[in-house]
């Protein structure tokens, strides 16, 4: 019994309180709906479930060593790239390295830390809702940013983190604020329902994720400081 007690534990994952007033809505909705018909009652209900599965937020085992970046967002590697980091970040308008995870609505979008640091500035930006998996969305879209002062052998090093919204996602949810001190792997945003993260990472990085990789938030390791051989990949 107290096998089955601790699988079904792990089957049901927590739900985010941002997904509370979403699901309540389902409920009330599903109630109504069902009294007047009982197929649409079914649709609300499988909808209700569905925002239940969104707004998910599951525990994660976090790698921890000097240098390493870990995964912000669920999702897949959809862009990696040099390109500037938005000015509104205050980062040096240098040539950064850019990894992005898109994340679709299947996707859980409780975004986490991807190294430990401090909070030095947030910086929202409104703008357009195209499909996020598109390079320009990293410029047009609604965005926010977020610079993390971290330190690599001791060294102060600053990784920049942009939240974008996509065609779906319409509110982008932050828990932190400008001075907060995190852990890599804690939780610092939400985006509804659909959207992506960049991060900006100095020069000499070395990317250890391939393009069309799935990435786990606060578990992947998407890139070492300490740079190193350009991992390669492979389609099988």
């Amino acid at each position: 019994m107290t096998d089955l007690l601790e699988t079904i534990r792990r089957v049901l994952v927590p739900i985010h309180k941002e997904g509370y007033p979403f699901i309540l809505i389902g409920i009330v909705l599903t109630v109504l709906a069902g009294y007047f018909s009982q197929f649409f009652g079914w649709i609300f209900l499988i909808l209700t479930l569905w925002v239940c599965y969104f707004f998910r937020d599951p525990e994660r085992v976090t790698p921890v060593g000097d240098g390493l970046v870990v995964s912000p967002a669920d999702g897949r590697v959809n862009l990696i790239a040099k390109a500037l980091p938005p000015p509104e970040l205050d980062l040096p308008q240098v040539p950064m390295t850019r990894v992005s995870v898109f994340m679709n609505v299947f996707d859980c979008h409780v975004n986490r830390t991807p190294v430990t640091g401090t909070i030095g500035q947030i910086h929202y930006t409104p703008g357009l809702f195209l499909n996020a998996e598109l390079d320009k969305a990293s410029e047009d879209n609604e965005r926010n940013g977020l610079v993390i002062e971290t330190k690599f052998r001791d060294m102060p090093v600053r990784v920049g983190v942009v939240q974008i919204a996509g065609l779906v996602a319409r509110r982008i949810v932050g828990f932190v604020g400008a001075g907060d001190q995190l852990q890599v792997g804690e939780r610092f945003g939400l985006i509804r329902f659909g959207s992506r993260v960049d991060v900006y990472l100095p020069e000499g990085t070395r990317v250890l994720v391939g393009l069309g990789q799935k990435a786990v938030a606060g578990e992947t390791v998407l890139a070492d400081l300490a740079g190193g051989p350009e991992r390669q990949f492979r389609r099988i």
